[in-house]
């Protein structure tokens, strides 16, 4: 039994710090266009991914520009109209310094996978993907060219929980365990 060719383009992106999660609500972004999933992953410049990002990119590419594919991933990368980001350009967002970024989208009919480490599915409600914790995430890279021009985008296909991490600004909710219990009668007049 032969296992299946991975598509061109697909990527699982490991141990990559998350960012903006939109994970279980589609929505637009600053108001504008079709409400979409999505998130940003931040890895460092040295990660061991790198070249396979690349060479993913770079195959999406060719496929839609054949012979032409160099000449305009070359402009593309100096354009910034790559999937993959310098994070010093968002510097003044928590985590994005020094790092590399790709922010991949999926279209509100198709709903990341979400799983916890054991690959058991995950919901908002269990608090367990946050702003950044690390993740793996399986990306699919496509060229688009259209009246809005060319780029290599990411497809957001899905993303499990890897290990904690420190949390950004708006982060993980407040753990149960954080707050003492209450007890019948306590008074407001207390805290005055």
């Amino acid at each position: 039994m032969t296992t299946p060719a991975q598509p061109i383009g697909r990527v699982m992106l490991k141990n990559a710090r998350l960012a903006f999660p939109n994970l279980f609500t589609p929505a637009t972004v600053n108001g504008e266009g079709e409400p979409r999933y999505g998130a940003s992953f931040l890895i460092p410049p040295d990660h061991p991914q790198i070249a396979e990002i690349k060479k993913a990119m770079q195959a999406v590419a060719k496929e839609k520009w054949k012979d032409k594919a160099p000449e305009i991933y070359k402009q593309l990368d100096k354009t910034d109209k790559l999937a993959l980001h310098d994070g010093d350009n968002k510097a003044s967002y928590d985590g994005f310094p020094g790092c590399l970024y790709i922010a991949a989208a999926a279209q509100k009919a198709n709903r990341p996978t979400v799983l916890a480490k054991d690959r058991s599915p995950l919901t908002e409600s269990d608090g367990v993907v946050y702003a950044g914790c690390y993740v793996n995430a399986s990306i699919e890279f496509w060229a688009q060219d259209n009246k809005f021009g060319k780029r290599v985008n990411a497809q957001l296909r899905g993303v499990q929980f890897d290990h904690d991490g420190d949390a950004f600004s708006a982060g993980r909710p407040a753990d149960a365990d954080e707050f003492d219990e209450v007890s019948a009668g306590t008074d407001a007049d207390d805290f005055g």
